[in-house]
């Protein structure tokens, strides 16, 4: 629907006024949403019957439970990103335009800036490069939902909570533009930067950048997620 959104209005078949529907379908607000979801049902689930309180009766210690749940957590994450990562990854390839304007970003993003670019061996390693780095920026967002989930316990509480923090972001995002202090903090983050509008025209330098922040993020999401969990009376 993403695709489809972009390629109509691009082509004038639909105005301008439908891309904020078009917006809905995309990996940025479909993603954020999901991955919430998940992470809620998931984890909370097993708070709700019992099943963690039992492997812990079982002698499976707390960090081990949070590294596997995490471990099959991103897996899930992954499975739903993948097919916006193939299906932008095709629509570039296939030579046709697409553009949503302004609520451009994440992989509609790719999609509005690179459609009708000329595809050669370079720009689609690039592309794959962009992809992927665009997944583990996804990926990064969706971990703080691992401490949510394990300190309210309540799959309402951790989608509002996240949708929250995701709208918060782009409100800092926009202060971060105004000042520097803000922006350098804020790019420590995977929120932060221009992490999500990435391109084949981002710089090596950029996408490891955004590979290292994504990757230390999540770890250090991880590891406060432990800490909360162990201070979390089991009943």
């Amino acid at each position: 629907m993403m695709v489809l959104f972009a390629y109509l209005i691009n082509k004038g078949n639909l105005g301008g006024e439908y891309s904020g529907i078009g917006f809905m379908f995309s990996d940025m607000n479909t993603i954020s949403i999901l991955g919430a979801v998940i992470a809620g049902v998931f984890i909370c689930g097993d708070f709700e019957n019992k099943t963690i309180h039992n492997t812990i009766a079982d002698g499976s210690s707390r960090g081990r439970i949070i590294v596997s749940k995490s471990i099959v957590y991103f897996c899930s994450v992954l499975f739903i990103i993948l097919p916006y990562a193939l299906v932008t990854i095709i629509a570039v390839c296939s030579g046709n335009k697409f553009d949503m304007s302004s609520v451009s970003i994440g992989f509609l993003n790719i999609l509005s800036k690179e459609s009708g670019t000329e595809i050669s061996a370079s720009v689609f390693a690039k592309l794959i490069a962009a992809a992927g780095t665009l997944i583990l920026v996804h990926m990064s967002q969706l971990s703080l939902c691992l401490p949510i989930a394990f300190a309210v316990k309540k799959p309402v509480l951790v989608v509002a909570i996240y949708y929250a923090i995701s709208i918060l972001s782009g409100q800092i995002s926009s202060l971060a533009s105004r000042s520097e202090v803000v922006n350098n903090i804020f790019s420590l983050t995977p929120f932060g930067g221009n992490r999500m509008f990435l391109t084949v025209h981002s710089g090596g330098g950029e996408l490891l950048e955004t590979f290292a922040v994504s990757i230390i993020f999540g770890i250090a999401v991880i590891i406060i997620t432990c800490g909360i969990f162990r201070k979390t009376e089991i009943k």
